[in-house]
């Protein structure tokens, strides 16, 4: 064994991976940057998606317990159409969810930026977009370079 063997071993496995990480290609985190952003659209083009198909249906089912709860509001009024109305409640609860999902997701983002894993994650979907080459679906948005 020579020195830089035993270095090796004597680095915890976090600072090797970060080693080999370090120097990254500016052409794949740039387009791992556009995966990210065109992700974004997506999760919020299916929330919009959802809630206006499965929102507006549920709040036009809960649309005379709605002019209920304008007239006086109550949180008995709440319960009953929870406990009446679950079909349409659980399609609310869907859409809020999603968009609460998003919210959470992209502030992440914005805020603690990627952790290693998510990179690797985003590096690996990138090569499989390039290995399929133009008729993978992203390929226009992610790989293509624009002058």
């Amino acid at each position: 064994m020579n020195e830089e063997d035993i270095s090796n071993i004597a680095q915890p496995r976090s600072e090797l991976n970060s080693d080999q990480i370090s120097d990254p290609d500016p052409l794949l985190e740039r387009q791992i940057q556009r995966l990210i952003e065109v992700q974004t659209y997506l999760r919020w083009i299916f929330d919009g998606f959802l809630w206006l198909t499965v929102g507006t249906a549920s709040i036009w089912a809960l649309r005379s317990d709605i002019e209920l709860w304008f007239a006086s509001f109550t949180w008995a009024a709440v319960r009953m159409t929870l406990a009446y109305n679950r079909l349409p409640m659980l399609g609310l609860g869907i859409c809020v969810a999603m968009t609460l999902a998003t919210l959470v997701w992209q502030s992440s983002i914005i805020l603690w930026g990627l952790n290693q894993r998510e990179k690797r994650s985003l590096a690996h979907q990138v090569k499989g977009i390039q290995a399929k080459g133009k008729s993978h679906p992203l390929w226009r948005w992610v790989c293509e370079e624009k002058l």
